[in-house]
């Protein structure tokens, strides 16, 4: 394996840009993003559909060429060697990319050698890996004959075979019943214990409050948030979201509701109110008095802490993504 440029960080993104050439002109799909992910860090990267978070993805594990800017893998600049860098990462991807003409043990046994580990080694790694993901008793069988969790399993001992300074996780647990997705959260964490570098780009919301030391949310190619889950929640300045619901439109109460003290954003959405604010202490009251003003019946209500997917939903919007 080549070396890593020592004292650096496993991930260091400047200024990295993709643009794509499309029917009706250029397509900005990563527009100038700067990351560094620390060693042993676990880092998420959250996004909507179309966000850029898979082009990252793709520039830094080499299949995709950035267009401008600078991105490293343990010191080594991911265009100039791209081999090089391939040496020090361990992907799982969206999609299965297991050879289905192989064996469950043929699998990881060729990939270590691929990796330039001995015949023997990359044995001795295989067996140690099928017992961690509780795939020993399959060794012998086809993939094909594989269930959709037993394939992500032996996709994640085959990331971790030739033991990478850097774990690049692309949506690794979706479509995968909650049993395995809480087992891969328990095996995540031992690994980030250790010491591994992960990087993890996922659509469930509580798997990166849970799992992420720090997360950044994109859209559109953009960084628009980058902290702790923590720092990210309280980062909408409100202790609590208080979410009230209308028989019809509540649009015409946003003033009144925005001028409740303690209250410091409000949305509405049709029927829906969610008000954030630093005290939740009477709003509800507050909130169906200036309804009941305009006429509107209160249909329902609740306080909550803010989420993750509530931070989430603020910076990128509710409208569908293709």
């Amino acid at each position: 394996m080549s070396a890593a440029t020592p004292g650096t960080a496993p991930i260091q993104v400047q200024g990295l840009r993709k643009v794509y050439d499309g029917p009706h002109g250029p397509i900005v799909a990563v527009d100038g993003i700067d990351l560094e992910i620390a060693s042993g860090e676990f880092f998420g990267l959250l996004g909507p559909n179309g966000a850029g978070k898979s082009t990252t993805i793709g520039m830094l594990t080499t299949r995709v060429r950035p267009t401008g800017g600078l991105a490293q893998v343990a010191g080594i600049d991911v265009t100039k060697h791209p081999a090089a860098v391939k040496q020090h990462l361990g992907v799982v991807p969206q999609t299965n990319t297991l050879d289905r003409a192989l064996s469950v043990l043929d699998n990881l046994v060729f990939h270590g050698r691929y990796f330039g580990l001995s015949g023997r080694e990359s044995r001795r790694r295989a067996g140690e890996l099928l017992d961690r993901f509780q795939l020993a008793d399959r060794a012998d069988a086809k993939v094909l004959t594989l269930s959709g969790g037993m394939a992500q399993r032996l996709m994640f001992a085959r990331a971790l075979l030739h033991e990478p300074d850097v774990l690049i996780l692309d949506e690794p647990t979706s479509g995968i019943d909650p049993q395995t997705r809480i087992n891969l959260w328990d095996i995540l964490r031992e690994l980030n214990t250790a010491g591994q570098t992960i990087l993890l780009t996922t659509h469930y919301m509580e798997e990166a409050d849970t799992l992420c030391d720090r997360i950044a949310i994109i859209d559109h190619g953009r960084v628009l948030a980058l902290g702790s889950p923590g720092e990210l929640k309280s980062g909408l300045g409100a202790d609590s979201l208080v979410t009230v619901t209308f028989d019809v439109d509540a649009g015409a109460i946003k003033p009144e509701v925005e001028a409740i003290p303690a209250v410091t954003r409000v949305e509405i959405e049709g029927p829906v109110a969610r008000v954030f604010t630093r005290d939740a202490s009477g709003i509800v009251g507050a909130v169906a008095a200036a309804g009941a003003q305009r006429g509107l019946a209160l249909r329902d209500a609740s306080i909550t802490p803010p989420t993750l997917e509530v931070v989430f939903l603020t910076l990128t919007g509710r409208a569908y993504r293709e």
